[in-house]
C-alpha cells in the first residue's frame, strides 16, 4: 500500500492461496512457493489482488495487474526464465468467481486480526552526510492489508519511498518491507507508522542516530529493494485460506471451514 493511505473501516473480502511449507509439501532443502490473493470491498465489485512467486522465502517475481506484466525482483532474474502475466491474470478471474461463490456459502463468521511487529533499521552502517537507507520490517500480521508512512522530523515523506508485496510467512501471516532512501544530518529523526486492522491505533517505530539498531533482524529480502514501488488499496480484509481445505476468513472471531 501507500505510503500516508489510512486503512477505511470497509468490509472486504478476499481470496489467498497459498503453497506453504507444511501443507502438503515435500521436505526438502529448497521452497518455491507461490501466494495468490483477491479481494473486494462489500459495497463494490471493484477488487485487487496479488500474484508472486518466491525461492527459499526469497521473491522471484510478481506480476502488475493493472499493467499486466511480469516485474522481476532483480532485472537479472529475466535473463535465465520467463514468466507470462497472462497466466497469473486468468488465476485472479479463477479466484474472483471462487470468492463470489463461496461468499454466499459463507455465513461471515469473523478470524482474529493479528497485529505486526515492527523494526526500523538502515541498510549500512549510519555516516552523517553519506546516503543511505532506513528499512521498516512489517512482521507476522494477519490479514495483508496495510499501510506504511514514513515521516522526517515529524513531516510526512513520500519521495524516493518504496515497499514490496506482501510476504507470506509459513503460519499464513504476512511479512512487508518499506523503504526510504535518506541522507543522515544530525539531529534529524524518522518514524515508520504503520496501520493496521489488528492495532487499536496507529503504531510509530522511532529511529535516530543515537538509537542506531546494531543489526538487520535475520530476515530475506531485508537489503533487496524493489525496482519499483508497487502499491495496493489500503483495505481491511477477511480471507480465504487453501490447502487441503479452505477457511473463509473475516476480521475478528473464528475461522469458517469449508
Amino acid at each position: 500500500m501507500g505510503a500516508g493511505r489510512g486503512v477505511p473501516m470497509a468490509q472486504l473480502a478476499l481470496l489467498t492461496l497459498l503453497a506453504l511449507p507444511g501443507a502438503g509439501a515435500v521436505t526438502g532443502d529448497h521452497m518455491h512457493s507461490q501466494v495468490n490473493f483477491y479481494q473486494r470491498t462489500d459495497q463494490s465489485q471493484r477488487g485487487s489482488g496479488e500474484y508472486m512467486q518466491d525461492f527459499d522465502h526469497e521473491e522471484m517475481f510478481h506480476v502488475d495487474l493493472e499493467r499486466k506484466e511480469t516485474v522481476w525482483r532483480l532485472p537479472d532474474f529475466s535473463k535465465f526464465t520467463s514468466f507470462e502475466a497472462q497466466g497469473a491474470l486468468s488465476n485472479m478471474a479463477v479466484l474472483k468467481n471462487n470468492l463470489e461463490i463461496l461468499i454466499q456459502r459463507s455465513n461471515h463468521t469473523r478470524a482474529e486480526n493479528v497485529p505486526p511487529e515492527v523494526t526500523v533499521f538502515p541498510e549500512d552502517p549510519v555516516e552523517l552526510g553519506e546516503p543511505n537507507v532506513l528499512i521498516c520490517f512489517v512482521d507476522k500480521f494477519f490479514p495483508p492489508v496495510l499501510s506504511v508512512t514514513w515521516l522526517k522530523n515529524g513531516q510526512e515523506v513520500t519521495e524516493g519511498v518504496s515497499e514490496t508485496d506482501f510476504y507470506p510467512r509459513p503460519d499464513y501471516s504476512f511479512r512487508k518491507f518499506s523503504y526510504l532512501p535518506f541522507l543522515p544530518s544530525q539531529g534529524d529523526f524518522y518514524d515508520c507508522r504503520v496501520e493496521h486492522w489488528g492495532l487499536p491505533e496507529p503504531f510509530t517505530k522511532h529511529w535516530d542516530k543515537r538509537g542506531e539498531e546494531p543489526g538487520a533482524p535475520n530476515t530475506p529480502s531485508a537489503f533487496v529493494r524493489p525496482v519499483h514501488a508497487h502499491t495496493h488499496p489500503a483495505l481491511p480484509s477477511a480471507s480465504l485460506l487453501c490447502s487441503h481445505q479452505c477457511q473463509l476468513l473475516y476480521p475478528s472471531g473464528s475461522p469458517l471451514a469449508l
